[in-house]
């Protein structure tokens, strides 16, 4: 579920600014709808406005400039108890001398919600996170696994239109947090609420959400699907942060319909697509993923490399090589039978389609 217009969006940002000092804005001119029922993610390195926006959402930051509605009305002066979003943060913020009951227990009490019904809403809640049987126990009995789910149907319980989730899983190790990433995927569609994800981790934000905002300097750089922002860059940062990728830099010679040639530094000439670039003369970037790149001199593009570094890496083996002078060319070779067997030192051909290298800003 998506939303473009602030007439149909659940959550909306309008033409939201953040200032610290009055000076320096840390979110820049924020337009953001999001619908009912949708998973998106806000990523971006630390310091892009992120989790400024989130706060903001939350109602523990205040927007300097613009209105956030939920629901189609300004919540803006509205405090945050009084808001009935569910939080769930990178350091469970549990509360240490009540029992894991209690803590479920403590947002319904602030809501006047009766004792039977209560109880009745903390064994529902625990159960949905695989907890029914922890009511009695104090958060520090638990593991970090196991207090991330206490957390999280802490924020579920009163039944909450609205989630945020600021860094939930980062400090779990990494098999865990793979699987509480499916484990929120699936609760998410299995309840349909809206969640709004604050992560620095791409593959994160790929895996779980239905949109992704890519942020950084204060401002969307792109808003999409996961495959859209994966496959379809629109520029030169969000193909860096998103997944692995391939940068050469040229000049623009010539552009036909939806391609440009372009002479990289180092004397290789490469077509490519046409996304976000100027015209003939002006500096490009090219942006190019290791799994589109072939070991063979058949495609448009093709050329000879150096293997610089074998890496194996059990599903894949990760070569490092040297193309036109670039020594951190990078191509993903799947290991299976009838793949080329590559030698550390040797000269290969490789090539790729021209649709798959993309113009990008320089």
């Amino acid at each position: 579920m998506t939303s473009n217009s602030s007439s149909d969006a659940f959550v909306a940002f309008e033409r939201v600014q953040k200032s610290y000092d009055g000076e320096i804005l840390v979110v820049k001119d924020l337009n953001l709808h999001i619908g009912k029922g949708e998973f998106l993610t806000m990523l971006g390195p630390s310091g892009s406005g992120k989790t400024t926006c989130l706060m903001m959402l939350a109602g523990f930051e205040t927007a300097t400039h613009g209105d956030i509605l939920l629901g189609g009305k300004p919540i803006n002066n509205i405090p945050p108890h009084k808001r009935g979003i569910g939080m769930v943060f990178q350091n469970y913020a549990l509360f240490p001398h009540m029992t894991v009951g209690e803590n479920l227990s403590f947002p319904l009490e602030v809501r006047k919600i009766g004792k039977s019904e209560r109880e009745r809403m903390v064994k529902d809640a625990l159960d949905m996170v695989q907890m029914g049987d922890f009511a009695g126990r104090r958060p520090a009995q638990l593991s970090g696994g196991q207090q991330q789910r206490i957390a999280l149907a802490r924020a579920l319980v009163f039944k909450p239109e609205l989630v945020l989730m600021d860094e939930p899983l980062g400090a779990l190790d990494k098999q865990l947090r793979e699987h509480m990433q499916y484990e929120i995927k699936h609760l998410h569609e299995s309840l349909g609420i809206t969640v709004v994800y604050v992560t620095h981790d791409q593959s994160e934000a790929l895996t779980m959400s239905d949109r992704v905002a890519v942020f950084e300097d204060g401002r969307i750089q792109q808003l999409a699907a996961p495959d859209d922002l994966y496959e379809r860059p629109e520029n030169a940062f969000v193909a860096q942060f998103i997944g692995e990728n391939n940068t050469l830099r040229g000049k623009i010679t010539a552009q036909n319909g939806p391609l440009v040639s372009v002479d990289v530094e180092g004397g290789l000439q490469v077509q490519a697509l046409a996304v976000n670039c100027g015209g003939v003369g002006e500096q490009t970037t090219l942006s190019l993923r290791p799994e589109r790149v072939s070991l063979n001199g058949d495609g448009p593009n093709s050329t000879s490399a150096r293997v610089l570094e074998l890496i194996y890496l059990g599903d894949h083996i990760r070569c490092r090589l040297e193309v036109s002078g670039d020594d951190q060319f990078i191509v993903k070779v799947p290991n299976g039978a009838g793949q080329k067997h590559l030698v550390v030192g040797e000269i290969t051909p490789i090539s790729w389609q021209s649709e798959d290298c993309r113009a990008l800003d320089f």
